[in-house]
C-alpha cells in the first residue's frame, strides 16, 4: 500500500531532536509565550525575509486577527479566491466583514488578476490571494491592483511554506502574510498552530496584543483580544523541522517532476513556470472521471485525497452568504481535482509506481 501521508513515519525522522527539545521545555518550566516561541518567530521571519513574526493557535487565527487589527469597519468587503478552503471564509467573517468571491485561473487554481478589478467597489478594503496547493499566485499584477485602489493584501501562504515567486518568498509581498503549521504541511507541527509574518511593525504590535487577551503588558488590557498563542512545545518542534524545511520542499518537487514528465496528456497536470518556485504541499491533477479514477487507484494499492470536493459557496455553513452565485470555474475544480501522493517519505520508486497505475487507467 503506497499511503497518500503518514505522519507518524515522517516524524520518527525527528524524533531524537524532538524528544530533546520537550526535555528542555519541561525542565524551563515556561511553557507559554517562552524561549521557543521567540527563537522561532525570529527564525521563521528570517527565512520568509519579513521583518517581523507573531506565532498564533492557526493559520485562521493567523487571517482573522489580521484582518482585526486592520480595524476595518462591520460588512467591509474583502476579495477572496472562490475555489479556497473554508478557512479563509470563515476568518473574514469571523472578523464583521463580507467575503466577496473571485473565481480562479483555470490553469494555476490560483485568483485570477484578471477578475479582481470586476469584484472592486466602494467598499472593498483588502484582497486575500491564495497560495493553492503551493504554488505562488501571479503577484506582480495583484500588488498593482492592491496599490491602485488602496487596498490591504494579505497573503494566505497555508499550502506554501518557501514558495517562491520571481525568487521572493511568498507571504513578504503583501502587507502580511499568513501560515499555518497544521501537522500535513510541508512545515508541519504535532498539532495545530500558525504565524503571521509582516513588515509592518504596527500591525505585529497589534496582532501580538490580540492572540493575548488584548495584553501587551500582563494584567493590562488595550483591546478585546483573544486567547491565540502558539504552544512553546510545538514552537520547539517548527524550530527544528524549519531547519529541514527546504529538503522537504526540494525532495517534494522532485516528485512532482516525475509525475510532469511521465503522466499521460490525459490527465490535467499542474503548470510550471520559472517565475513560480511551487512547494508542492499537495500535487493535484484533474480528470472528468476523477471519482472512477480515485477507486482505480485504490484498487491498486494507492491512497489519494481530493482537496477539496465541495466548493465554498456550496457549503452549507456559508450558504446565506452565497445563495444564488455561481462559480463554474470553482465548480470545474472541484468536480475533477485529484490529489497524488507526493510526501518526505515516499521515494522515487513510490511515486513511478503511482505514475503505472495513472497511465492504465
Amino acid at each position: 500500500m503506497i499511503e497518500y501521508e503518514n505522519l507518524g513515519v515522517l516524524n520518527k525522522l525527528f524524533t531524537a531532536e524532538m524528544l530533546e527539545s520537550i526535555e528542555k521545555t519541561f525542565d524551563a518550566g515556561w511553557y507559554i509565550l517562552g524561549k521557543n516561541v521567540d527563537s522561532f518567530e525570529q527564525e521563521f521571519a528570517n527565512y520568509i525575509g519579513s521583518g517581523h513574526c507573531v506565532g498564533v493557535a492557526s493559520g485562521l487565527d493567523a487571517i482573522t486577527l489580521s484582518l482585526r487589527a486592520f480595524d476595518f469597519e462591520k460588512d467591509d468587503e474583502v476579495l477572496v479566491p472562490s475555489n479556497t478552503y473554508i478557512a479563509t471564509i470563515l476568518a473574514i467573517i469571523h472578523a464583521g466583514l463580507k467575503p466577496v468571491m473571485v473565481e480562479p485561473d483555470i490553469k494555476s487554481y490560483n485568483i485570477d488578476p484578471e477578475q479582481i478589478i470586476d469584484k472592486i467597489t466602494e467598499r472593498t478594503r483588502a484582497i486575500i490571494v491564495v497560495h493553492m496547493y503551493g504554488k505562488p499566485c501571479d503577484m506582480n499584477p495583484i500588488v498593482r491592483i492592491a496599490e491602485r485602489y488602496n487596498l490591504r493584501l494579505i497573503e494566505d501562504c497555508a499550502q506554501a511554506h518557501g514558495a517562491r515567486y520571481k525568487d521572493k518568498k511568498v507571504g513578504s509581498f503583501g502587507d502580511c502574510g499568513a501560515f499555518s503549521f497544521y501537522p500535513s504541511k510541508n512545515l508541519g507541527a504535532l498539532g495545530d498552530g500558525g504565524a503571521l509574518v509582516t513588515n509592518n511593525s504596527r500591525l505585529a504590535d497589534i496582532v501580538r496584543k490580540l492572540r493575548n487577551y488584548g495584553s501587551g503588558i500582563k494584567y493590562f488590557n488595550d483591546l478585546v483580544g483573544y486567547n491565540s498563542r502558539l504552544d512553546e512545545i510545538q514552537a520547539g518542534f517548527l524550530s527544528i523541522k524549519l531547519r529541514y524545511l527546504d529538503r522537504i520542499n526540494n525532495h517534494k518537487r522532485a516528485l512532482a517532476d516525475l509525475y510532469i514528465k511521465h503522466l499521460k496528456k490525459d490527465f490535467i497536470r499542474p503548470v510550471v513556470g520559472e517565475d513560480y518556485f511551487d512547494v508542492y504541499h499537495i500535487f493535484t491533477i484533474r480528470h472528468p472521471r476523477r471519482d472512477r479514477l480515485k477507486e482505480h487507484l485504490l484498487k491498486s494499492g494507492i491512497k489519494t485525497e481530493i482537496h477539496y470536493p465541495v466548493p465554498p459557496h456550496r457549503q452549507a455553513a456559508l450558504e446565506r452568504y452565497f445563495a444564488g452565485e455561481c462559480y463554474p470555474i470553482s465548480e470545474d475544480i472541484h468536480a475533477t481535482t485529484l490529489s497524488l501522493p507526493v510526501s518526505y517519505i515516499h521515494s522515487t520508486d513510490d511515486i513511478l509506481n503511482v505514475i503505472e497505475s495513472l497511465n492504465s487507467f
